[in-house]
């Protein structure tokens, strides 16, 4: 298959056989793909569903094949699951199209010899599954998978911890996440909200563009989509959402900067910053520049913002972009040039996290996250926070945000950092949870620091 188009169940094998779950990104060796198959929309989505469900699809395989997923060999256990996670989460699909090509595909790379085992598992897998798409309220905790609000897939076997008894187990077991961090969703939100979290952790997250009102308006950018007929909806005054699956760069007005990709949480810390005429604003962890270049948009151009990375690397990306949506009043710094620049009246420093609260946006990270990770990186986010104090003016503000929502990279680190300085008072703190209600969004923590 070279030189051949390829279905979005063998892209999907194949990216899922190269992939390195605890260093490298799904997206990066799917990208690579993508040009070899007319389903581009369908390959993404089975590639990082799988991702995000694997805890529980492993759980499944286990279930009825009687046999430990450790036991199956790599190639075998990637169709096994592709195909899994479709029988489950995709149930417009007809069965027999599932298992007939996930056959098709162990003739092509492991041979004859193979077909008789992932048959046979597929077919344990079918005879187990009383309904792919049932109402949950109706239906035995124990048996039934959600897959959405109200809706799962129901099986013919119990096969889930009794909610009621413990409901960390069954969101860990249910949603393919470590159980520590259902313990502590359930522990921090209370079961209805870390039910909520959860499925927002495991829904595909929209697209959102961002309208650069520099060069151009909302309903403006509105009209280039329609005319290019990309479906989308108005979000707010400055956002659109997406509501289908496009390149972003052949969207109209992208050469052209009439926009940035960003996520609703994402866009909050800069707008609390309140940037305003003459201003001199520092953006410490800039790349990919986001946020960077929001600042300069909202600022009019009137305000001097400044972008800097420790990475020179990741850097560059920021100028990309900056010149991408021409952005006159963005400079960008070498780190080790930055004290030439100080003191800034304004700080966002959108710290390195764990990524807690965007599993749905990186899927892979769900497979990384460890119990200790948050308070290991609370150590380097405070070093961050402590280097922004000695640049910021007295009377001048810091913005501390992260994409995570755990406490020990969020409120209890603000807490503990204002109660060693005490001259430093909060002025506004928001946590956002991810969130799949429409119009879904990610997780993330922010909080305006006066210095």
């Amino acid at each position: 298959m070279n030189n051949e188009i390829m279905t979005a169940r063998f892209v999907a094998m194949k990216v899922l056989n190269q992939l390195n779950l605890d260093k490298g990104y799904a997206s990066d060796i799917l990208n690579s793909y993508l040009n070899q198959t007319e389903q581009k929309q369908r390959a993404t989505d089975l590639v990082f569903g799988t991702i995000r469900n694997q805890f529980a699809i492993d759980m499944i395989i286990s279930a009825f094949t009687k046999r430990p997923t450790k036991a199956i060999s790599k190639k075998l256990l990637t169709i096994i699951r592709i195909a899994t996670y479709e029988l489950i989460y995709r149930p417009n699909v007809a069965m027999y199209a599932i298992v007939n090509e996930a056959v098709e595909n162990i003739k092509i790379i492991a041979g004859q010899k193979q077909v008789g085992f992932v048959n046979a598992a597929l077919r344990q897998i079918t005879r187990g599954i009383e309904n792919r798409d049932t109402e949950t309220e109706k239906a035995d905790s124990t048996k039934i998978l959600p897959v959405w609000f109200k809706r799962g897939c129901l099986f013919n076997q119990a096969i889930l911890p009794k909610p009621e008894r413990s409901p960390e187990a069954y969101l860990s077991a249910v949603f393919s996440l470590p159980l520590w961090l259902t313990n502590s969703w359930v522990e921090d939100f209370g079961y209805e909200k870390a039910l909520k979290t959860c499925f927002a952790s495991n829904r595909t997250p929209s697209i959102y563009l961002r309208v650069n009102n520099l060069r151009t308006t909302q309903a403006e950018l509105a009209e280039k989509l329609e005319a290019a007929e990309v479906k989308h909806e108005l979000v707010g005054e400055d956002i659109i959402k997406l509501k289908g699956a496009k390149a972003i760069s052949n969207l109209p007005g992208y050469k052209e900067g009439l926009f940035a990709v960003q996520d609703i949480t994402a866009s909050k810390p800069a707008k609390a910053i309140n940037v305003k005429a003459g201003e001199k604003v520092l953006d410490l962890c800039s790349a990919p520049g986001g946020k960077a270049t929001q600042l300069a948009e909202l600022a009019g151009e009137t305000a001097t913002i400044i972008a800097t990375d420790i990475s020179p690397d990741r850097l560059r990306v920021v100028t990309r972009n900056a010149k991408r949506l021409k952005l006159q009043s963005l400079v960008i710094v070498n780190y080790d040039e930055l004290k030439e620049h100080a003191p800034f009246d304004h700080i966002l420093v959108d710290v390195p996290c764990s990524n807690i609260g965007v599993l749905s946006r990186r899927p892979e990270a769900r497979h990384r996250l460890k119990k200790e990770t948050a308070t290991n990186l609370a150590r380097t986010q405070r070093q961050i926070l402590e280097s922004a104090l000695e640049l910021v003016k007295p009377g001048g503000t810091i913005c501390y945000s992260t994409c995570s929502i755990a406490p020990e990279e969020n409120s209890a680190l603000i807490a503990d950092f204002v109660s060693q300085n005490c001259n430093i008072k909060v002025v506004q703190e928001e946590l956002t949870l991810p969130s799949a209600d429409a119009p879904d969004c990610d997780g993330g923590y922010f909080a305006v620091l006066k210095c």
